[in-house]
């Protein structure tokens, strides 16, 4: 006779009770390690959008902030005018001996002023030289009325001040003086080259540059301190350079700006010594004196 419910050995019995066990402890890490992997999936996700949202916030109001132009400028230049303090760069200490051009002679007359625009860059060192160097007898010569004088401010090395984009800033704190309180802007010019950080440095913060601005006399110092802080017209400043990098500059023979200082006399390029205020002058001299001899008109000879 068959026996229907055989006795199954207590050994099995373990091993089916182990392996059920176990089972039961693989589906409960298999369910945790899936809870882990989405957490941090959803973690991801989060950082990611959190990310995006910070980047967008930053770069949208840029994109659609529109370019700011300054005003007082002329072909984006600081020229000097009557309403110009000429004090700080006239007080400079190095002077020269060299005979400025005069007003109504042959090398220079207040109605054919001899033109000097200076292309400036506020990190390069080069401009601080020719301004330390020049800037009195600049100022003499304007004062005379024998030199029309214009600067132009030039970022070329925005690369230099460890990522701050001290060329860009510094001239676009110049044209918020310009702008907001004009007159004091030849001597913040002055400042900023004379006082000028080095190279490779920070340089100024804005809240320095708005501090000079003030130090300077402008008088408008809130609107002044705000433009700077907001950095109105830095993008002005790149435009800028951007355009006299590409293209000739304006009232020359095809002249290409080439690097800063750029000192143009009647829109020929200055390639002496910056610091020869001495060589400088003469330079200047001649400039003038061949543009009036090639603009005199000859005296009719006498009827016989």
């Amino acid at each position: 006779m068959t026996n229907e419910n055989p006795i199954v050995p207590a050994g099995s019995e373990r091993r089916d009770a182990v392996r059920e066990k176990a089972q039961k402890v693989q589906a409960r890490q298999t369910r945790a390690k899936a809870l882990r992997r989405g957490g941090i999936a959803l973690v991801v996700v989060a950082a990611v959008v959190a990310i995006a949202f910070a980047v967008t916030s930053a770069v949208l109001p840029a994109l659609n902030r529109p370019t700011l132009s300054p005003e007082n400028l002329d072909d984006n230049g600081l020229v000097v005018g009557e309403g110009d303090d000429l004090t700080p760069m006239a007080t400079t200490s190095l002077q020269t001996e060299e005979p400025a051009p005069e007003a109504g002679s042959a090398s220079g007359s207040s109605a054919s002023a001899v033109s000097i625009r200076v292309y400036v860059d506020y990190l390069s060192e080069g401009s601080a030289e020719f301004e330390q160097t020049n800037a009195a007898q600049l100022a003499e010569w304007v004062s005379q009325g024998a030199a029309d004088l214009a600067y132009h401010p030039v970022a070329l090395l925005t690369a230099k001040s460890n990522g701050t984009k001290y060329s860009l800033r510094a001239a676009g704190a110049v044209a918020c003086v310009r702008t907001h309180s004009p007159e004091a802007a030849l001597a913040y010019n002055h400042a900023l080259l004379v006082d000028q950080p080095s190279a490779d440095s920070d340089g100024y913060t804005d809240d320095e540059l708005a501090s000079m601005a003030a130090a300077v006399g402008a008088d408008d110092a809130d609107a002044v301190r705000d433009c700077i802080e907001n950095e109105d017209f830095v993008t002005w400043a790149s435009d800028t350079t951007q355009d006299v990098l590409e293209n000739p500059l304006p009232d020359t023979d095809g002249v290409e700006l080439a690097g800063a200082p750029m000192i143009l006399v009647n829109g020929r390029p200055y390639q002496g010594q910056l610091d020869d205020p001495a060589e400088f002058a003469q330079f200047v001299l001649t400039v003038s004196s061949d543009a009036y001899y090639s603009t005199a008109t000859p005296t009719p000879a006498p009827a016989e």
